[in-house]
């Protein structure tokens, strides 16, 4: 379609008007030189307002507890040099069950914070005004708006919490339904593992890091799907989060799995990539489905940031024995 119509009332397209290569690039010789740079950079620290902002030496950040911004991550707290054992787990409940196709917009928006989120309850806690809540991507530095925002997109339709919608959930030992944090916290209290249950393209999108980092930090410990989108399964391995994948032609729907069971996955640390182990969910009338699943550790490196709970305390171990 045309732009619109010239002085001579024919019409004027936008390759018409649409520079060259060659026009492009005799601009460029002609305007465009090293001194430009030099003579803006050349005063770059000459500016007051910059230069104004109290800040104490030091080699390391120093953070601020006040900062509703940045925050020190907790991904070091009770740091050791020890390696964990690779080794069955048990009493795992499922704080979601999803269908196919969920984004890593689903898991960790970046949008907008309601006012009626876990987020913004944290937020204005710390005086924050609903105002100035911006979004979880503009607070992506801090570690507790963005574990309240994981599983916090208001189109997220969890099967655990039927009738709701965005991120709620049943939190299972009272049959409440709350926000998935909020259960997240609970079961944190008595050191219970959760688990993710899942359709297929489970991660698809954008490779958010924070879709990993928000359900580890909340305590999931096991993603269980009918398949993966492939950077997701690995910045879940490396956030020390164990992805497991249905066998072929199998589905939650086909196993009779409800999600209000509680699981035990049974594997040794002798553990390779692609194996697979045997996973039993027990009813609450004490009644059991077995199935096998495959352990979506595509090569030793994967198994190596398991058994390292993660590629950051992997990294610091090495650092620290180098």
């Amino acid at each position: 379609e045309p732009l619109g119509n010239g002085s001579d009332g024919m019409p004027v397209y936008l390759k018409e008007l649409w520079p060259t290569s060659e026009e492009l690039k005799k601009a460029i010789a002609d305007y465009v030189s090293p001194e430009i740079y030099h003579e803006v950079y050349q005063s770059i620290y000459e500016n007051d307002m910059w230069n104004e902002i109290k800040a104490k030496e030091s080699k390391l950040y120093q953070f601020e507890e006040v900062s509703t911004y940045i925050r020190r991550p907790p991904f070091f707290t009770d740091f050791s040099m020890k390696q964990k054992e690779i080794k069955s787990l048990s009493g795992i409940r499922a704080i979601a069950k999803f269908g196919d196709s969920i984004t890593t917009d689903h898991i960790s928006p970046a949008g907008n914070i309601g006012k009626n989120t876990p987020a913004a309850k944290y937020l204005t806690e710390q005086g924050v005004t609903p105002q100035q809540f911006n979004t979880y991507g503009s607070r992506r530095g801090n570690h507790e708006v963005m574990m309240r925002g994981t599983f916090a997109n208001v189109r997220i339709n969890n099967r655990l919490a039927a009738g709701t919608e965005g991120g709620y959930t049943t939190y299972w030992p009272t049959k409440e339904v709350m926000s998935i944090y909020d259960a997240c916290m609970r079961y944190k209290e008595t050191n219970t593992g959760l688990l993710v249950l899942a359709g297929k393209d489970y991660g698809m999108g954008s490779s958010r890091d924070w879709a990993a980092k928000g359900p580890s930090l909340l305590g999931v410990q096991v993603v269980l799907a009918e398949s993966y989108e492939r950077i997701h399964r690995s910045n879940l391995v490396m956030m020390g989060v164990l992805p497991l994948q249905y066998t072929a032609g199998e589905t939650a729907e086909s196993l009779g799995l409800t999600g209000e069971e509680t699981f035990e996955i049974i594997f040794k640390d002798s553990l390779k990539p692609r194996d697979q182990v045997r996973v039993i969910a027990t009813g609450t009338d004490g009644s059991t489905i077995q199935f096998h699943a495959t352990v979506r550790f595509d090569s030793y490196v994967d198994i190596d940031y398991y058994r390292h709970g993660g590629i950051l305390p992997m990294v610091l171990r090495q650092k620290l024995e180098s």
